[in-house]
């Protein structure tokens, strides 16, 4: 019997999908191409523009908002390979005078695009856990490091928020270190901060405890990438979904091994063995759960975020985003 073969886009994650990148785990009837694009941006924007892959990483909140737009070129799977806390990635221009979330009030506050996941999560903690909405920052929008951003695609802003893109020739970074931005939400610290200019800081110096308080309070590790396939090729072929969720499952338990074994350490992490007790205890032995009734609350309180800053204009059911036959979280063998 001859198998589908299907072209994957996708990140390179050492411990959850490395071994379908090396064909060590092959979904079921499927012969998958990995392929690792140049960048996430260059990823998501080819997936939202074209439906480039026919299986693919992609940002949670574009597919929101796709499916609140009624554009269903693409069916969702609950695999979320990609996870973060972002409280670490709020930066501040010292000389700002910010000192807590509330400070961010009225302020010019940079964010690379507007509707990466990572800033509905960033938004989302300041209104619900800061009392500062949207509509109350003067957001600014363009290229991080280097200038002339290209987003991925265009969406309605809600009523009374101010978004305006930096001039051509400016970067968010070059704004936010000589103070004509006094915040920035971002995915990767800007290089001055790396570098250790003193003129940036992050928002929460104690950053680990605020997010580790922040999950036992929530339980919520925040969700960021999906995977997507094209709506065609699921249609024609329905028993992919389950197939691709058993392999991307199966890659990550061969990950947590490679991780776990303590006889030569899998990544250069010198407490790698003491970190992973210690995740293993919080996390209950995973931190990065795929299927739906497994994220069914973070997923719930996402949607109700998109809804909340006008992605999407009633509040998605999360079932919408998901191809039916993956909603249980029992996988057949």
């Amino acid at each position: 019997m001859s198998r589908l073969k299907l072209n994957y886009g996708g990140v390179r994650y050492l411990d959850r999908t490395r071994a379908l990148e090396t064909g060590e785990i092959s979904p079921a009837g499927i012969d998958l191409n990995y392929i690792v694009p140049a960048s996430i941006g260059d990823l998501f924007r080819a997936v939202a523009a074209r439906a480039e892959f026919d299986v693919a990483e992609f940002s949670l909140c574009t597919l929101m908002i796709m499916i609140g737009k009624g554009d269903n070129r693409l069916v969702g799977l609950p695999i979320f390979p990609s996870r973060a806390f972002r409280h670490e990635q709020i930066y501040i221009n010292v000389k700002s005078g910010i000192k807590q979330p509330s400070d961010l009030a009225g302020r010019l506050v940079g964010v690379f695009e507007w509707q990466m996941t990572a800033a509905l999560w960033v938004r989302a903690h300041l209104q619900h856990d800061y009392k500062v909405t949207p509509d109350q920052i003067r957001w600014r929008t363009g290229g991080l490091f280097v200038p002339r951003h290209v987003s991925r695609m265009h969406v309605d802003l809600p009523a009374g928020v101010e978004l305006e893109v930096i001039p051509e020739n400016d970067t968010l970074e070059g704004m936010l270190v000589d103070g004509r931005i006094d915040a920035l939400v971002t995915t990767e610290p800007p290089k001055a901060f790396v570098a250790g200019d003193s003129r940036v800081a992050r928002l929460f110096p104690d950053v680990r405890r605020v997010e580790l308080e922040y999950f036992k309070r929530t339980k919520f590790f925040p969700i960021m990438h999906t995977v997507v396939m094209r709506r065609d090729v699921y249609e024609a072929n329905r028993w992919i979904a389950m197939s691709l969720l058993n392999a991307f499952n199966e890659a990550k338990r061969i990950g947590h091994e490679h991780l776990a074994y303590q006889g030569a350490y899998a990544v250069g992490l010198p407490w790698l063995s003491l970190e992973t007790e210690e995740l293993n205890a919080l996390f209950g032995g995973d931190a990065f759960p795929y299927g739906f009734q497994s994220n069914l609350r973070i997923l719930d309180a996402m949607t109700t975020y998109a809804h909340e800053q006008g992605f999407t204009l009633r509040k998605l059911d999360p079932r919408d985003l998901f191809a039916p036959e993956a909603l249980v979280d029992s996988i057949p063998g």
